[in-house]
């Protein structure tokens, strides 16, 4: 097996008194999709916004290809090759999947004119990539599926450099069809080899379908991790609902 791309290794996010990470430990593999699983307030949101740059770590250490980190800012979080699609997509919806593609970083000519020909060339090649073809680059986004969208945030990250892909819930609020259409699109990023996926779901279907690996939170700590050879259904139940087992929630239950 290769290296992890990424590590974590005993991290700790403190807000105040309050603690967010309690010594949260990751290996995230290129060619992987690691489902980060959990419930409403087991630390998934504070631990992809520390990867990412948003928040700096209370103490732990984070580690990119063997060497150590560290994040002032998503900027920085980004130039080491980490990727996050959250739930917003951060798109503009009145604006063209070019212009949301290159958004902040159009090419342009020595005069400053956009160079929207190249720009239209590398949006559609970019998408077609992994699994959606458009025929007019000038389309707003606004009239894409939400599926598409998730697709078009994906191809962004990878074409500016995301080595580890942050996937903030890509199939909530989606229908079906939609959601197996995010599904496929990851299952084609992994096939290309050389992209760590971080996948947060809350979703055990999805999880089960596309998740190699799994780590488990409750209240900010690692309460469960493993392949998915290593985790069977009934596992994975239990420590998604906090590690506890059915016979508490039936007494707690019982008690109402």
């Amino acid at each position: 097996m290769a290296d992890p791309y990424l590590r974590v290794e005993n991290l700790v996010k403190q807000f105040g008194p309050f603690t967010a990470l309690g010594g949260v430990d990751l290996a995230v593999y290129p060619g992987e999709v690691h489902a980060l699983l959990g419930d409403n307030g087991a630390g998934k949101s504070t631990l992809i916004k520390t990867l990412a740059g948003v928040h700096q770590p209370t103490s732990g250490q984070i580690y990119i290809e063997g060497k150590p980190v560290s994040f002032r800012s998503p900027r920085d979080a980004s130039a080491a090759g980490i990727g996050t699609v959250y739930q917003d997509l951060a798109l503009n919806q009145l604006m063209s999947i070019t212009r949301n593609f290159f958004m902040g970083r159009e090419l342009k000519g020595p005069l400053g004119t956009l160079r929207m020909d190249e720009m239209n060339q590398i949006a559609h090649d970019e998408m077609l990539k992994i699994g959606i073809d458009f025929s007019d680059p000038t389309q707003a986004v606004g009239t894409m599926s939400g599926g598409q969208r998730q697709t078009l945030a994906i191809a962004r990250a990878i074409y500016f450099g995301a080595k580890v892909l942050i996937l903030d819930e890509p199939t909530s609020a989606l229908g079906q069809k939609q959601q197996m259409g995010v599904l496929k699109t990851v299952k084609r990023v992994k096939a290309r080899g050389d992209i760590a996926i971080i996948f947060i779901t809350h979703n055990e279907i999805h999880s089960r379908l596309i998740g190699d690996r799994y780590t488990f939170l409750a209240l900010g700590k690692v309460i469960g991790a493993g392949t998915s050879d290593q985790i069977g259904p009934e596992e994975m139940r239990r420590l998604m609902a906090g590690g506890a087992e059915m016979g508490d929630l039936e007494k707690e239950l019982a008690n109402v």
